[in-house]
Order: C-alpha cells, then sequence, then structure tokens
C-alpha cells in the first residue's frame, strides 16, 4: 500500500552531531528502507546549514546513514531562494562561508559580489584587525558595480569584517566608496537564511548560530542609525516557505516512485524547539487554515490564502498545488539542543514570561508553537511513533 505520509527530518542534533553519526540514526533509516535500500516513505532533509552545496550535504548524509540520498531529498537554509526570481538579475552582495558564490549562481543569481572582493575593491573599509590595514594610501576604485542587495547565507569566520561591510553597503546605497550623505531609508534589500541562534556539534554546549550573527547586525544597525534592520525574506527553519517548498519536494518524490495516494501528513521530526518545532507547528497551522478557507470557498486554495513568501514566489509545476497535505505533526528529540524539562515550562500561562525566547525578532513567541506534538528520545523512536500513527508495518 502506497504511503500516505511523509517525513521532514533536521540534521544537525537529529541524525549528526558535527562529524558523528547519532546510534539511532542508521535504526531508524533501516526502518524506512527496503531490503534493496531503497526509501518505503518519501523524506526531505530540511536542515538549516547552508555552508556546502546540496550535492555535498547528500554525500554526506549518505555517508552517514548508509543509504543513498539525492540533492532533491536535501533543503538546505538558502535553498527557497531560487524563487526568489526578482532578485535573479541583481548584483547582490553575499557573506558567510563555504561555496557561497557557487551557491548563489546554483540558485539563479547571476551577479554576486563575494565580502572579499568587497574588502579588497576598498581596503580602508576593514580596520578592526591592525595587521590587515594597508601601509599606504591605495588609489581610488574604480570601475566596482553597485551593490543592489544582500544575501545572508550564514555565519561568516571574521565577524567583525562582515559586520562593518553589510553595514556599509546599507549605509551607503551599495556604492560604499561614496561619501555619505543622508541614510537611506528603507535601505537595500536584504535576504536572510536561517535563523538559529544557537547549534549542537560535538561540544557539550550548544554553539553559536547564524541568528546570532543576525542578532549583531540588527543591534548595530539600529544603534548607528536609529532604525530597525528590515528583511525582504527570512529563509530557513522556521519560514513557512521552507516547509511548502519541503511539501513540494515530498510530492516529487511520491509522484517519481509512482505512489498513487496521495501525501496526506508531514512529521518534522527535530531538536530545537525554537526552530524545528515552532516551524513544523506554524506550518501545520498554516495547512489547518488553508484547508478551512477552501471549504469555506468550496474551491482550490488560492495564493492570496497563502502565508507571505510561500505561493507567491512558487514556480510549481501546473497542477501541483493541492490540497492533499492537511496536517505537519512535530516531533521534538533529546539528542541535540533540546534538553527534556528544561525548555519549556510545565505552566504554560506563565510561559511567555518565563521562556528565554531563542527565536528570530521578526517571528512572536506564542507558548504552543514551541510545545511539539510529540517529545520521543531519538529519531528512530520518531519513526517508530509515525509508523505506529500510520498503521503502518
Amino acid at each position: 500500500q502506497p504511503p500516505a505520509f511523509g517525513f521532514l527530518f533536521g540534521v544537525d542534533g537529529v541524525l549528526v552531531r558535527g562529524s558523528q553519526v547519532v546510534p539511532a540514526a542508521r535504526q531508524a533509516f533501516q526502518r524506512l528502507a527496503d531490503s534493496r535500500g531503497r526509501l518505503r516513505v518519501p523524506v526531505v532533509f530540511l536542515t538549516n546549514a547552508g555552508n556546502c552545496l546540496r550535492s555535498a550535504k547528500a554525500r554526506e548524509l549518505s555517508q552517514a546513514l548508509g543509504l543513498q540520498v539525492s540533492p532533491e531529498q536535501v533543503i538546505l537554509s538558502h535553498s527557497p531562494l531560487r524563487l526568489f526570481s526578482q532578485f535573479h538579475q541583481k548584483c547582490m552582495l553575499v557573506a558567510g562561508q563555504g561555496p557561497v558564490e557557487e551557491n548563489a549562481q546554483k540558485l539563479g543569481f547571476k551577479h554576486v559580489v563575494t565580502i572579499e572582493a568587497l574588502r579588497k575593491a576598498y581596503p580602508l573599509l576593514d580596520m578592526v584587525d591592525q595587521s590587515r590595514r594597508p601601509k599606504e594610501l591605495p588609489p581610488p576604485t574604480t570601475g566596482f558595480p553597485t551593490v543592489e542587495g544582500v544575501i545572508l547565507f550564514g555565519e561568516p569566520v571574521r565577524w567583525e569584517t562582515s559586520l562593518q561591510l553589510i553595514i556599509d553597503i546599507l549605509l551607503s546605497n551599495g556604492n560604499p566608496g561614496a561619501e555619505l550623505q543622508d541614510i537611506p531609508y528603507p535601505h537595500l534589500p536584504v535576504l536572510a537564511c536561517n535563523m538559529d541562534l544557537l547549534w549542537m556539534a560535538e561540544a557539550k554546549m550548544p554553539r553559536f548560530g547564524h541568528g546570532t550573527f543576525l542578532l549583531c547586525l540588527e543591534s548595530i544597525y539600529k544603534k548607528v542609525t536609529g532604525r530597525e534592520l528590515k528583511y525582504e525574506a527570512l529563509i530557513g527553519k522556521p519560514s513557512s516557505v521552507t516547509y511548502r517548498y519541503a511539501e513540494y519536494l515530498i510530492k516529487q518524490q511520491a509522484e517519481e516512485q509512482g505512489w498513487k495516494s496521495p501525501i496526506r501528513r508531514l512529521y518534522a521530526v527535530g531538536d530545537n524547539p525554537m526552530s524545528d518545532i515552532y516551524g513544523a507547528n506554524l506550518y501545520n497551522n498554516y495547512l489547518k487554515s488553508a484547508h478551512q478557507n477552501q471549504i469555506q470557498a468550496g474551491v482550490k486554495r488560492s495564493p492570496q490564502a497563502a502565508s507571505p513568501q510561500t505561493e507567491d514566489h512558487f514556480e510549481l509545476r501546473k497542477g501541483s498545488v493541492d490540497n492533499s497535505v492537511e496536517s505537519c505533526k512535530s516531533i521534538l528529540v533529546c539528542t541535540g539542543v533540546y534538553r527534556r524539562n528544561a525548555d519549556i515550562p510545565s505552566n504554560t500561562e506563565e510561559c511567555t514570561m518565563e521562556t528565554v525566547f531563542h527565536g528570530h525578532r521578526d517571528f512572536c513567541f506564542d507558548p504552543s508553537l514551541v510545545e511539539a506534538s510529540y517529545i520521543v528520545q531519538d529519531v528512530n523512536d520518531a519513526v517508530q511513533l509515525a509508523f505506529k500513527k500510520e498503521n503502518w508495518s
């Protein structure tokens, strides 16, 4: 019988801890695969990592899990940027680490400038590290393109350099060599991927994520200008556009396998209440709302019923926007960021006051959104739980 459900798996803290595989992960995928090593249920790997190519992450996962993972099963934090075609022809400054230029080009961006290229073109901008300051006054820069927007792929290596140069671009309207006149506002478009304040690697305590870098950037911009930094888009978990994209890929997999029965339910497995669980619950609310709108209207849901940055930007194949998926259940595991009984107070009425909100500034804190549908020990237990709910052997 074809499956009527699919899995969205987090990676760090769920399947791996840094370079180490979580032991339960291989057990889970032995359950999910048939005797030939092919998955019996559609699966998408949903990670807020963004410092690599999809193909590289697919190879890593294949090695870790002992089965073949294709790049089409992987959603990195920046994967939905391919939908933002209105920026693909603009000159964009890209920040982060890893193959940022190649990632941007594969996503459809035609003209990109790196932080390092900007630093070399304007050597007087990066002045924190005294050893890197130019010994002599450089000649004026000529021929460097005007920057028209900023893409923040992930946390950079030299935070002080990236913070300084990104602020310079925003304050100068993309011309950092010009003398500062009036500060433009609204500023140039900023697209940010991955809002995780913290993430879990091999260390016993969580590590700073890109959300921490964004917090620094927002604070500096506001301190300097007196205004709020605005985002054109925030992408990656818990953004709804990321889950909408995951739903699309799950349906594609089911079609390619020839499974005729529609996918009705998604199970999102994660370790971070503020990104994985919040995102899955937010998307579940969206699905319920869209389903109710459709029942009331008696027609297929329209793009107007979608949450911001979802169907508006979706270049889906004709007829692929349907109403089959009814729910996205969140399953929280205890092998990563989450520590049982430490994150969520038992008295939900006091939750807003007592819980430290690690989510992004632009996502309001609703206690119900960080409460998982289910809490289990590890990803193998999560798979068994979903199989039991689906009456799936």
